[in-house]
């Protein structure tokens, strides 16, 4: 049986950790592969749900190996964490001898380059997004500030490494795909496949019209008003105030209606915008639950939305979001990032925008009954030929085979 090391610095305990990991892990293990997971938890989401996954990836067979994430102080932490992942990386190698090497974004992937070079297992560099540029078009790493921009420098340095050394190269979209094969240095005999954020269509069911009912009852939301529906975080990259902006112009149209937030963010991150925008807390529903909850609040939505900056990195992008929101049939309004735009034309799935203005708000609002009317089992059914978690599964099994020569 071939043993793989799977490395990731985001937590088994995050909803993307549970839906973009463990699902994908739980899928692969019944290839036939014997996985380990090395991951990074933060303290409070491993005392409230550790011994839950730590459950579930035992009875799916797969070794999990969670490391504490610190977050302060801001740079000796992130020091340390990378410390503490390389020491306990190589000491599972010692101990399991891995064929594959998995890494999950930049900085696990570091980790892997490193017993890549030292013991020549295969490295599979599943970059998830150009992350360096990611922090800087985010703001979070400032290329003025001398420090950040020679941490910036490094990672592009190491991104070039590991386009470079890797035996296999993931991205979540075709827009990143085209855009490393314009890259210089890209070696044509390095694969890449595209693998997007896929859905879990057996959580994010097909909306039926008692659930939906049963959505707004279970949030004590009137039958009749017309819900916009938000699903994720609303900082850095969402577009929180055009998304409001547009909601406040929805109004004057739909004075009953409802802007429904399922998220993990802070309420006032979203209540604080309000009166910039004119907008009154009764029309705002703000919702905080478990991942494997969220579709049960989500269907109450009769459209949903979702803006995120449309700067470089985002090429690279694939929202997790889209899928999910896709597989329950609901109608979406977004801007093009990554394949998003594409997809949701193809799959007649919703309204594409690129104009953050009151005239295309309008415009886009003039549509919302269409929207409404919209086939929602023929949205589920083109979306599962992109974000199917099966065919995602089938995807890194294929990546698997072909570097170790099975099948």
């Amino acid at each position: 049986m071939k043993k793989i090391l799977f490395i990731s610095y985001d937590g088994m305990t995050d909803p993307l950790g549970q839906s973009q990991v463990i699902a994908y892990l739980e899928g692969l293990r019944k290839y036939g592969y014997d996985i380990s997971i090395l991951s990074f938890e933060k303290k409070e989401k491993l005392k409230k749900l550790g011994e839950f996954i730590g459950a579930k990836l035992k009875e799916a067979g797969i070794h999990w190996h969670p490391l504490r994430f610190h977050s302060s102080p801001p740079i000796f932490s992130k020091w340390w964490d990378m410390r503490l992942m390389k020491k306990k990386a190589s000491a599972l190698h010692k101990k399991e001898n891995f064929d594959l090497i998995h890494c999950r974004s930049y900085i696990a992937a570091d980790i892997g380059l490193d017993l890549k070079r030292k013991t020549g297992a295969k490295l599979v560099f599943d970059m998830r997004g150009f992350w360096a540029d990611e922090k800087a078009d985010g703001g979070r790493w400032n290329k003025k500030n001398f420090f950040w921009n020679r941490v910036y420098k490094y990672y592009k340095k190491k991104e070039k490494e590991l386009i470079t050394e890797s035996h296999h190269i993931i991205a979540l979209t075709n827009a990143a795909k085209r855009e490393i094969e314009g890259w210089s240095y890209y070696d044509k005999k390095v694969p890449i496949a595209v693998i997007p954020c896929c859905a879990d269509a057996i959580l994010f069911s097909l909306t039926d019209e008692k659930q939906k009912i049963e959505a707004r009852q279970r949030i004590k939301l009137s039958q009749n008003s017309l819900v916009l529906g938000y699903l994720g975080s609303v900082g850095t990259w969402y577009m929180l105030d055009e998304m409001l902006e547009f909601f406040s112009r929805l109004l004057q149209q739909w004075p009953d209606a409802i802007f429904l937030f399922i998220t993990n963010s802070e309420e006032n991150s979203i209540l604080e915008k309000l009166s910039t925008h004119r907008l009154y807390k009764k029309n705002i529903r703000i919702i905080n639950v478990n991942y494997s909850e969220v579709p049960l609040y989500m269907k109450a939505s009769d459209v949903s939305i979702s803006f995120i900056r449309p700067v470089y990195s985002k090429k690279a992008s694939s929202p997790v979001k889209i899928g999910e929101t896709m597989c329950m049939g609901i109608p979406l309004i977004t801007n093009d990032i990554g394949d998003c735009g594409e997809i949701v034309k193809n799959c007649n799935a919703g309204v594409v925008t690129n104009d953050f203005t009151p005239s295309s708000y309008d415009k886009i609002i003039s549509e919302i009954k269409c929207l409404q009317q919209l086939d929602k089992a023929s949205i589920r059914h083109k979306a599962l030929n992109y974000y199917s978690l099966e065919h995602g599964i089938e995807k890194y099994a294929d990546v698997y085979n072909s570097l170790l020569s099975i099948g």
